[in-house]
């Protein structure tokens, strides 16, 4: 049986575009069926045509579909990619706007933070609706998410009924340890590595070169070089002794130690409000995108290593691998709460996706992750229980807006995001509460 891969959110075309340039590098993979759905008709229309010029520089012939009625998509996929952006770029420049009259600073506005909070609480009535289709269409298919912010995502699915067959996924784990590799000087594939914790805050806690711990040469170099020391990272890693997994634009917003401090953005070189940037980057990749199909002209086709067309290759073949994933903590990591999200390598093969067994973290690390998916589960919470009050209580928990507000402000921003992002929240989170 061919199989049927659906993407929704199709519309971000060059994360698709990348996706479908490692799927169809897959010789196995190069008749599946392709199901792609946006509610934007122009967007869809542009992934479309991308993609078959995409499998057209693959030599590959796969089925190509795009619809713009979500069910139509989804029917008998055994695989759902969802890569969606609720309120897109308008959603996102609001996230820091707001925020940033009250003197609250964001890099990314992603993950965690009072961004991440309301990224997630406009993301969850969507998630709710796709699971519900799911659910009747394609029951057996492996939902891959790349949707932040993640590790909420993934908690509110299986709040909601959808607790199996659901994968996270991030590159920061590969990335991360690929520019590990390079600043020590040794081949990636030589590097034997693990890595834990929760998404864009586990922690690499295993980096050998051959048998030989890297951590000591990592130090050294660190020492040697004061521009490292100018890292986020950098700074985690020598006071906490395991370097984190994602850059220091979204290590900072994760704990309350930098942001707050005009010396330490300045030592730090952090770049408030980097993710404006790169929205603005994206929507310009899209329109020179769409130009290029217009025109007919070739797609450069660039595979990204990313980590759902392993996973699919490894289902549909039976390919043994192993691949970093988001999913709910049953006895992986033994010192962090049962039922948040966490991050940890797991196996792939036909049987499906199988996660690791970690045991329990060093307990600096552990104390970091707790706080985060403390913040994680009231947001999750003031979905599934409609209680708009737990929308407060994650902002007072999360230490970045904590560490830069008092909490009868912290309330107060709480309302004015409410106010503007109101049409995209469930009708009971929509109230505001005062101070």
């Amino acid at each position: 049986m061919t199989p049927k891969i659906t993407f929704v959110g199709a519309g971000s075309v060059v994360f698709t575009q990348g996706l479908l340039a490692d799927l169809f590098a897959h010789p196995e993979l190069g008749e599946v069926h392709v199901s792609l759905h946006d509610i934007d008709p122009q967007r869809l229309e542009t992934a479309s045509a991308a993609a078959r010029s995409i499998a057209d520089a693959r030599g590959v012939k796969p089925k190509i579909t795009a619809h713009l009625d979500r069910r139509e998509a989804l029917a008998g996929a055994d695989f759902v990619l969802d890569t969606v952006q609720i309120g897109m770029g308008e959603a996102t420049r609001t996230d820091f706007d707001i925020p940033a009259s009250y003197g609250v600073r964001q890099t990314i506005g992603d993950t965690l933070g009072i961004g991440g909070i309301f990224r997630a609480l406009r993301t969850f009535p969507f998630l709710k609706a796709l699971s519900a289709d799911i659910a009747e269409v394609c029951p057996d298919a492996w939902l891959l998410n790349y949707t932040n912010p993640m590790a909420m995502n993934v908690q509110y699915l299986s709040e909601i009924g959808r607790a199996d067959r659901v994968v996270g996924l991030c590159h920061s784990v590969y990335w991360t340890v690929h520019g590990l590799a390079e600043l020590v000087g040794v081949p990636f594939d030589e590097v034997t590595y693990v890595a834990a914790g929760v998404n864009h805050q586990a922690w690499v806690l295993r980096l050998e070169h051959r048998g030989s711990d890297l951590y000591p040469r990592l130090a050294r170099l660190s020492e040697e070089d004061p521009q490292l020391r100018r890292r986020v990272r950098f700074d985690m890693f020598r006071r906490l002794g395991y370097y984190p997994t994602e850059t220091s634009e979204h290590s900072s917003e994760y704990v309350p130690w930098y942001l707050g401090h005009d010396s330490e953005v300045e030592r730090l070189r952090l770049p408030i409000g980097a993710y404006l940037d790169v929205v603005a980057e994206n929507e310009a990749e899209y329109e020179n995108t769409r130009a290029a199909v217009a025109k007919g002209e070739p797609l450069p086709v660039e595979g990204t290593n990313e980590y759902a067309p392993q996973i699919i290759h490894s289902i549909v073949t039976g390919t043994p691998r192993t691949v970093y994933g988001n999913v709910l903590n049953r006895g992986l990591i033994a010192n962090l709460p049962e039922g948040g999200a966490v991050e940890v390598p797991c196996l792939v093969d036909g049987s499906g996706v199988r996660p690791t067994r970690i045991g329990a973290l060093p307990p600096q690390l552990a104390a970091l992750n707790r706080t985060y998916l403390s913040t994680t589960d009231l947001v999750v919470r003031a979905a599934v229980e409609d209680d708009p009050r737990h929308i407060r209580h994650a902002a007072m928990t999360d230490p970045a807006t904590a560490a830069a507000l008092p909490v009868e402000r912290i309330w107060q921003l709480c309302d004015d995001l409410v106010r503007a992002h109101a049409d995209r929240l469930q009708p009971g989170l929509r109230e505001t509460l005062g101070s």
